[in-house]
């Protein structure tokens, strides 16, 4: 191990491996920061390029490229709150109200530090224990990935403030419901396509996730001008990069927590960054108390950098299946594992024993990327963060001109802009009612896992629902997500104890 740990370190240190690593998270960040071109995008136009470079070095860049992308999707999610990659929409959801309040730069930089945080330290655990967690990994049925889905699914206690919680219930539904369009990969049948043959395939997260956020953020600084003079801030409010002490003290512990929560979901083949960051995001909520909480959702630091540390520790635990069982944890990782294929290497348990080369190369380039992720970025976030200051008028048609471009050009089909107008007015009119956004996006991500878990459990059950208390570890997860779903329920109920002030009162009379 200590001699393979020694190659792998020769050839993440030396100038290709450097020169490879650095072109990686380069080109990551920036295709990461265009809404459409996700990570699977990038690190398929990297195959090419990688088949006349040595195997090792064609991994370092296409891992480049994975991490390097999901970073560059949290600066859009910061800075425009359009995130094209489901992994950093949490990471929206305080990053955006601290650029809103003249303080992208500290944003940016606490993203760029948790991101080096949480992938160094899931790069230790990957180091130590792959083959273990692996093996841990292969014990989870499809009634443990429900029950996962459902704890993920609680997290909606966590985006909901006092008296949504009903809200955010009913938007997780309709999120659920919107997941399912399309064609019924068991039966065939047409499920809510309404004859139309668009919608065969059913929604992508892309449109959905640029409607509501994007376009939607768009729309009302164009019809409400007034209430969006703070998203072109000046360039002399962008705030400091540094941290206080107090402040890094306050996020030190979110960090820590975040790394080990988004490494365990990452090694779960199926799970991956974006339930990784919702379930980090919805813990830290629940585990703050007072006027820390009351600051999720409005520009907290906790809220932004557990979904930034989780969801690239998670990006690294996702190597544990891929490396050491040949299992891809993502689409990204499926790609990843073609090439690995490509290159006439076998991917599995025999790799680390046949290819030490490669299998240490990878890992140990993963130090080096996050350095260099950090010290490519912080230098460049002054001028990332400008673009808060450009003119509104200008801001507003880049937000649109990108958002309606990368949905385009995923699909090329004019019906899905249609259509994500269509979702970007109707999130203006539930925005105006006071429901949560949040919610729709988790349950529309989750549904479609939470539904064939479901099915495949209840096959193997023989239709029995008593899949979810039959093995322990199911039963530990569905006692958890019971838990997790009783603390706002007796927030609600000691709410309709205590008696109403006077102003409801008169409000409802």
């Amino acid at each position: 191990m200590i001699e393979g740990m020694l190659t792998g370190l020769s050839a993440a240190l030396s100038w290709q491996g450097i020169l490879y690593v650095m072109m990686g998270c380069l080109v990551g960040t920036f295709i990461g920061m265009l809404p459409g071109l996700g990570p699977i995008t990038a690190i398929a136009l990297m195959i090419p390029v990688t088949y006349s470079i040595d195997p090792s070095y064609g991994m370092i860049l296409m891992a480049g490229v994975y991490y390097g992308a999901i970073f560059g999707g949290s600066t859009s999610s910061i800075l425009i709150n359009a995130p094209g990659v489901a992994g950093t929409v949490a990471t929206s959801f305080d990053g955006y109200p601290l650029a809103r309040k003249g303080q992208a730069g500290k944003a940016l930089a606490l993203a760029a530090y948790a991101s080096f945080s949480g992938g160094t330290l899931a790069a230790v655990f990957l180091m130590v224990a792959a083959p273990l967690l692996a093996k841990v990994s292969l014990s989870f049925w499809s009634a443990d990935y429900f029950a996962l889905m459902v704890m993920g699914l609680t997290a909606i206690a966590a985006f909901s403030n006092r008296g949504q919680f009903l809200k955010a219930v009913m938007m997780t539904l309709l999120g659920i419901m919107l997941a399912t369009v399309g064609i019924d990969p068991s039966s065939g049948a047409e499920r809510f396509t309404f004859g139309s043959s668009d919608l065969l395939d059913g929604i992508s997260f892309l449109l959905v996730a640029m409607s509501i956020f994007a376009l939607s953020e768009a729309l009302s600084g164009v019809l409400r001008p007034d209430q969006k003079k703070d998203v072109a801030a000046p360039s002399s409010k962008m705030g400091d990069l540094r941290l206080s002490r107090e402040e890094i003290k306050d996020v030190a512990p979110v960090i820590g927590r975040s790394s080990i929560l988004g490494f365990l979901i990452g090694i779960l083949p199926g799970a991956g960054a974006t339930i990784a960051s919702f379930l980090a995001y919805a813990t830290e909520r629940n585990l703050a108390r007072g006027e820390k909480k009351k600051q999720f959702g409005q520009g907290s630091l906790r809220g932004l950098a557990a979904p930034e540390t989780a969801n690239n520790a998670a990006c690294t635990g996702s190597f544990v299946p891929l490396l050491t069982l040949g299992i891809p944890g993502s689409g990204t990782t499926a790609v990843m594992l073609g090439a690995l294929i490509a290159y006439g290497l076998q991917p599995g348990p025999l790799l680390m024993h046949d290819n030490p080369d490669v299998f240490w190369a990878v890992i140990m380039s993963m130090y080096v990327g996050n350095v260099v992720l950090l010290f490519l970025n912080l230098p460049m976030i002054p001028y990332i963060a400008k673009t808060l200051a450009l003119p509104k008028p200008l801001l507003t048609v880049l937000i649109l001109f990108f958002s309606l471009i990368g949905v385009y050009l995923v699909s090329f089909n004019t019906f899905d802009l249609y259509l994500m107008v269509g979702f970007a007015v109707l999130s203006l009119i539930l925005r105006q009612l006071n429901f949560p956004m949040a919610p729709l996006i988790l349950g529309f991500i989750l549904g479609g896992m939470l539904e064939s878990n479901f099915r495949r459990a209840m096959m193997i059950a023989d239709g029995s629902i008593a899949f979810l208390w039959e093995r322990p570890l199911t039963l530990c997860i569905t006692l958890v997500s019971l838990a997790l779903l009783l603390v706002p329920l007796m927030d609600f109920l000691r709410g309709l104890k205590r008696p109403a002030p006077e102003a409801e009162l008169s409000d409802n009379l």
